[in-house]
């Protein structure tokens, strides 16, 4: 008799648990947490329910999540790309500029280094031609009166004069008497005009 009594409870109890586990998994797919509805759809039918069709709240798998974490990672490396993009934008113009810069720099040292060997080379040939005419000036007052005469109206007006100067200047220095005065007496007296109207105007040199 106990062992009956015994086998009955038992059987009871599993009768109350398949009850209870059909009931909460009812429940769940009910609420949309669980997906049975193909499994009890005639339960529903039976007493006239219709379970939920929304989507549940909770997560299906871990892969959504993963996928989500993904996603916004691959979002945050765009703005991340996107945000290196302007910057190396704002370099490159910057970069431009400075070149810009340099290359407007480099013209203008161009520039004063050419007018510095321009002015150089005046001054070289300036120095040079100065020179070459104290040099002349001291052969032709060592020549005699008339060769000194016939070589200085061999050249052009504006040499004449350049040498003319130099003599007197060497005469001065050396404190004695400059030959130009009896020199111009030598020349043509057209030409001798000439030339001193020319000393005149321009007490340095002629344009």
């Amino acid at each position: 008799m106990a062992g009956r009594g015994t086998i009955g409870r038992v059987f009871v109890l599993l009768i109350l648990i398949l009850v209870l586990a059909t009931g909460g998994i009812l429940w769940f797919d009910y609420l949309g947490i669980l997906q049975s509805r193909h499994i009890f759809a005639p339960v529903y039918s039976l007493f006239g329910l219709n379970p939920r069709t929304g989507v549940s709240t909770l997560p299906v798998d871990d892969g959504d999540l993963d996928a989500d974490r993904i996603a916004k990672r691959l979002q945050a490396i765009e703005l991340r790309s996107q945000e290196l993009d302007l910057r190396e934008e704002g370099l490159v113009r910057k970069e431009n500029e400075l070149l810009q810069v340099s290359q407007e720099l480099d013209d203008r040292l161009s520039s004063v280094e050419e007018r510095e060997r321009t002015f150089n080379e005046t001054i070289r040939q300036k120095e040079e031609r100065e020179a070459n005419i104290d040099q002349i000036a001291r052969y032709v007052n060592g020549m005699p009166p008339k060769n000194a005469v016939e070589n200085l109206l061999a050249m052009d007006d504006q040499d004449i004069i350049d040498i003319l100067r130099t003599v007197e200047s060497i005469a001065a220095a050396e404190g004695k008497t400059s030959s130009v005065a009896y020199w111009f007496s030598l020349m043509p007296a057209s030409r001798a005009a000439e030339i001193q109207r020319k000393m005149a105007n321009k007490p340095l040199s002629l344009p």
